[in-house]
């Protein structure tokens, strides 16, 4: 297996073979690579060493072990080398690539990492590499097991012991680009190709649906995390991302389609809810399309057809049976909304068929997209979010379609018909839109951007819109770009502002939410 034999692995004892870490001209190191023991953090931060491929982790519990350590690695790249400071509870881990030590401190300044449920702290070394000798055979086989389960290999007995040590049996799985309703039923077939799966529990956090799963065992949790993060449920939409969580055990108590215990079936449903509709399991079907159904014995997931079915029946996130595509947004800025705006901002998830805005209660509106799976997408990434300035609450409303003023009756243009509109994102099937669906942030895709257009013209452009932009970036057909405003509200208001903007020529801008960050 390739990439093994570059894997040299060491663990150090006493301050004399320390000397290198501790050395005077070490620069930054001697402070806080190995002197700093965390009380002093906070002034210590402010002197970080450049970025490097080697990190350097501090404050690990006296037991953690190398493999403990490797698997703070392990999601972001290839782990070459390990240097243990077993005294001071440290330790320095040797990335394949300077990029996935970026992506690693980067994630872990926003969600920090724990060993046996002890906070660490990690941070750049002022070493590019680490040089160790290789004398450690342990460590040694640990990482290559690490790097055979990365590569598709199936771990041997001793590594599976080795990985489980490392991880908790209970995986954090959010759903990305969620075009279609994910019910438990979906991610326990999933995910029960990996092993037993006992409990899941399913919520909505941050806009965004997601689920807590317990596997039986550690190890099968690894190994579905491994395979199946990053892959998509169905065509082209509903990716997973998986973390683990820093539970170990999951507390159920109501067997429904929100949560289950597999062990006990005997829970009651709790109130209200229903226990699933059985109907729901028959609509699946075999789409060899979907990226899961290439993986070895994962879920062949639902066709388009079967999951719209599943979609209109009862299911996980449809909140109703047969729920309508028509949605209640309140708490609106009176002042400043308009029927078109929420067309451009609810158009981002769907085809918006018409808007009205309350006469008797100008803070509320009712819209109507091209169907419940729209209605419930917009939903789930708008309720919450900051629009002119106020938080606004959208839900599904009782009404099935969204009526037009009669013939001949003024409504002061509260009510516009966008059944025909040219600006629907959504209208051809099989669109590159339907993979493009992000929650709102500071970030913006631009496209359609005309060749003579520079950065400053479309800073200025951002910026009149009432923000402040805090980066740019080209891609290389200068066609299209990101750009950064300083808060998620003034991202809202520019694509508000901005989207479909005649930038001359009658070539219009395309802007929409990026998942990327420049």
């Amino acid at each position: 297996m390739d990439g093994i034999s570059d894997v040299a692995v060491g663990v150090k004892r006493g301050s004399d073979e320390l000397s290198m870490y501790n050395s005077p001209n070490s620069g930054m190191s001697s402070i806080s690579d190995v002197a700093s023991n965390g009380s002093d953090s906070k002034k210590l931060r402010v002197e970080e060493a450049p970025p490097s491929r080697v990190l350097h982790i501090r404050k690990l519990p006296n037991e953690a072990s190398e493999t403990e350590v490797i698997a703070l690695g392990l999601p972001f790249g290839k782990v070459t080398n390990i240097l243990t400071l077993k005294g001071k509870n440290q330790a320095f881990l040797e990335m394949g690539t300077e990029e996935a030590a970026i992506t690693m401190v980067n994630y872990y300044n926003t969600v920090t990492p724990h060993i046996r449920n002890i906070p660490v702290f990690i941070q750049y070394s002022n070493h590019k590499e680490l040089k160790t000798d290789a004398g450690n055979q342990r460590t040694q086989a640990v990482l290559q097991a690490v790097s055979a389960v990365q590569s598709g290999g199936s771990p041997s007995s001793d590594v599976q012991e080795a990985l489980a040590a490392a991880s908790s049996p209970v995986l954090r799985i959010i759903i990305d680009n969620m075009f279609y309703p994910v019910t438990l039923d979906v991610l326990q077939q999933i995910f029960s190709k990996f092993g037993t799966v006992m409990k899941i529990i399913t919520f909505t956090k941050n806009n965004q649906f997601q689920a807590l799963l317990q596997f039986s065992d550690p190890v099968n949790a690894q190994q579905a995390k491994l395979a199946l993060d990053g892959q998509n449920i169905y065509n082209s939409c509903c990716t997973l991302r998986i973390d683990f969580s820093k539970l170990v055990n999951l507390n159920v108590k109501y067997n429904n389609d929100k949560s289950r215990d597999y062990t006990r079936p005997e829970l009651p449903a709790g109130d209200g809810q229903p226990s699933l509709d059985p109907s729901v399991a028959a609509a699946f079907s075999k789409d060899s399309n979907s990226l899961l159904g290439k993986i070895p014995g994962a879920l062949n997931p639902l066709s388009a057809a079967a999951a719209a079915a599943a979609a209109a029946g009862r299911v996980a996130l449809a909140g109703q049976a047969g729920s309508s595509g028509v949605l209640l947004v309140s708490n609106l800025n009176e002042e400043m909304v308009t029927p078109q705006s929420l067309f451009t901002l609810f158009g981002v998830y769907g085809d918006v068929q018409r808007v009205k805005i309350l006469y008797n209660k100008k803070d509320s509106a009712l819209i109507q997209m091209s169907d419940a799976n729209q209605a419930q997408l917009a939903m789930s990434h708008l309720n919450g979010q900051k629009m002119y300035g106020k938080i606004i609450r959208v839900t599904l409303s009782k009404h099935q379609t969204v009526a037009l003023p009669r013939d001949g009756l003024d409504d002061q243009g509260l009510t516009k018909d966008y059944a025909n509109s040219p600006l629907h994102r959504f209208k051809k099937p099989g669109s590159k839109n339907f993979q493009n669906i992000f929650p709102p942030s500071a970030t913006l895709h631009l496209s359609n951007i005309p060749q003579d257009v520079t950065e400053d013209d479309l800073r200025l452009l951002f910026s009149n819109a009432g923000g402040t932009v805090k980066a740019f970036k080209f891609f290389q057909d200068r066609k299209m770009a990101l750009i950064q405003m300083s808060t998620v509200e003034e991202a809202i208001q520019a694509l508000i502002d901005l989207h479909n903007y005649n930038m001359g020529g009658n070539q219009h801008l395309r802007v929409s939410f990026s998942k990327s960050t420049i």
